[in-house]
């Protein structure tokens, strides 16, 4: 497998890099940029992530206009910042009337323009803008999307088929409930967005994947749908694989066995597309030289005495933690890649063998509980399927709106549950049922990816005003979800990070944003740890050196309430999940 380089590689005008989180396609796609501007191209990265990073990459701040990257003579870099979005489109809506309506209609269109699907508009407005734009056009010659996590990314990707079909169906107009305000001026932006992303000779999707087997497969799954939606000008890039073994040393070998197995099982029509790897390094890529280094040929072998031990709990004294403690909602939340998954699974099965009886649910689009329980018994399992949830609340909405309403009034309310919206409400219903499932069992949620999760918890109270105004009946679920969220004694937030500075500062974010909104966080879990392994590699004791400032900086953060999760030479799933606690 031949190594990727950017020179090598037929660059689009536009390029997106999309994969599973974690699998480092912010490091690539800031790698490429900085490749591609020290050839004397003009560069624009954009990250279309809710939870990006490209600030702790780079170490500056960044917005969402753009900022010079100064070591990097040619390379602009912005941050879409959803929030930030969502203010300007707001006003941008309520603007126009401000001084001409009453102070009380003014306030009820901030209400109804308050909530996530705001925010999901207001950060599709500003993506499309930059890969529509025609001054940036003229201005860049490659323009760069790091993107959200792979469930998140289809959703987005969907978003210009899906508007353009809701606007080109409308029978009144664009809908005038808050968030759909203005949609129709900008058909034509969605028209082009939708043309761009499909012709080959102007977009390309960079494919990012670990050499392991869960992230391939979503790949493989990612680039099966981008197929069906006309983007088929893919490649895809193997990060972090193991260059060389030391057969003498266990953990290294059993590494690159377990790399090896997951290069060999990448499914046949994965291979159709360009393949090239980038090569595990042992430092974080962070900072301009680092940036630069990673795409090098150049390795870095790594040295030196190892790290020193740190003294931290297990998983078996969280697990013992939150069983004594009676808490009933237990949240594993932190950056996509970085095993919440499995580490719920495994809290899951804790709680289960000291007698609780457990549900273990998943909020995030790409769900992998199935996979991970490999059909272990003694456990519900739930998942929030999107479409079967959009299905039956419209049905709701609509069995109520033709017992009061005929005729135009009907073919309105019809109209507006096309609204993409219409999902995030119909999602967020299933999130509090799951929730209220707590009153008889103790309910394990492996949470989607930070951004979407922060999303879906802080517009708790807004989408409630929402459904209202949609038409839909506000549950008891739904009414007592923040107050179950909030009350230190019944849930409990299990903040998961690896060691290492990407997922520590967004991790770090995360609890920050907990904390303003009233949600309790005590455990930290540092997982897939180098430095709790028997390594005698010199690549990997160089590796594993770098984790001890993370360790240490979370053994701060959490006030000492961590626990630290050794790295493990075997796929986890089934059985295997025990071996973590």
């Amino acid at each position: 497998m031949e190594l990727y380089n950017p020179a090598n590689v037929s660059m689009t005008k536009y390029m997106f890099f999309t994969g599973k989180g974690g699998v480092g396609k912010t490091s690539i796609a800031c790698a490429t940029a900085a490749a591609l501007a020290d050839t004397g191209k003009k560069v624009l990265l954009v990250s279309t992530d809710p939870a990006s990073n490209l600030q702790d990459v780079f170490g500056i701040p960044l917005d969402n206009k753009g900022t010079e990257i100064r070591e990097v003579p040619g390379l602009v870099v912005a941050n879409l910042d959803p929030l930030a979005a969502a203010a300007e489109y707001r006003e941008s809506v309520i603007g126009p009337y401000r001084g001409k309506f009453p102070d009380s209609v003014i306030r009820g269109m901030e209400e109804q323009l308050s909530g996530s699907c705001t925010l999901e508009i207001a950060a599709f407005n500003e993506f499309s803008t930059f890969l529509t734009d025609k001054d940036k056009a003229e201005r860049f010659d490659h323009i760069l999307f790091d993107t959200a996590p792979t469930g998140h990314t289809m959703r987005m990707l969907r978003l210009p088929s899906a508007w353009t079909g809701f606007i080109s169906e409308s029978t009144h107009g664009a809908s005038c409930l808050g968030q759909l305000s203005g949609l129709e001026s900008r058909k034509e932006i969605y028209k082009k967005a939708v043309y761009t992303l499909t012709d080959g000779k102007l977009t390309a999707l960079v494919l990012v994947t670990r050499p392991e087997i869960a992230p391939i497969l979503e790949t493989e799954r990612a680039s099966e749908e981008l197929g069906t939606l006309g983007i088929s000008n893919q490649l895809l890039v193997v990060n972090g694989l193991l260059e060389n073994c030391d057969p003498n040393d266990a953990v290294e070998s059993a590494l690159f066995e377990k790399q090896t197995a997951a290069i060999r099982g990448i499914p046949s029509d994965l291979l159709k597309h360009p393949v090239s790897m980038v090569p595990l390094r042992a430092y974080n890529i962070t900072g301009i030289e680092n940036v630069r280094r990673m795409l090098s040929c150049s390795g870095s072998s790594g040295g030196g005495n190892g790290p020193v031990k740190i003294s931290s709990c297990t998983l078996a004294d969280v697990v013992n933690d939150i069983y004594n403690s009676g808490k009933k909602v237990i949240f594993t939340m932190g950056k996509g890649g970085v095993g919440k998954t499995t580490v719920a699974a495994a809290i899951a099965l804790g709680l289960n063998r000291k007698g609780r009886k457990v549900r273990l649910a998943t909020t995030d689009p790409a769900d992998h509980l199935n996979y991970v329980m490999n059909g272990r018994a003694g456990i519900s399992i739930s998942h929030i399927d999107e479409q079967f949830e959009l299905g039956k609340y419209r049905d709701e909405v609509l069995a109520k709106a033709r017992r009061t309403m005929s005729g135009d009034d009907l073919a309105y309310v019809e109209e507006d549950l096309r609204s993409p919206c219409t999902q995030e409400i119909a999602v967020f219903r299933a999130f509090a049922e799951i929730v209220a499932k707590s009153r008889g069992e103790t309910v394990v949620i492996d949470t989607a990816p930070t951004g979407h999760t922060l999303l879906l918890l802080e517009s708790a109270q807004s989408y409630n005003r929402q459904i209202e105004n949609s038409g839909g009946d506000v549950s008891e679920a739904e009414k007592e979800l923040l107050p179950r969220l909030k009350n230190p004694d019944y849930t409990e937030v299990v903040i998961v990070t690896l060691p290492e500075a990407t997922p520590f500062f967004e991790a770090q974010r995360l609890t920050e944003d907990l904390m303003r909104a009233g949600i309790p966080v005590k455990w930290w879990i540092v997982n897939q740890s180098l430095s709790f392994t028997e390594t005698n590699s010199d690549f990997l004791k160089s590796k594993a050196s770098g984790e001890i400032q993370w360790i240490n900086m979370v053994r701060e953060v959490s006030n000492g309430s961590f626990a630290v999760v050794p790295w493990k030479p075997f796929e986890i799933k089934g059985d295997r999940l025990l071996a973590l606690l």
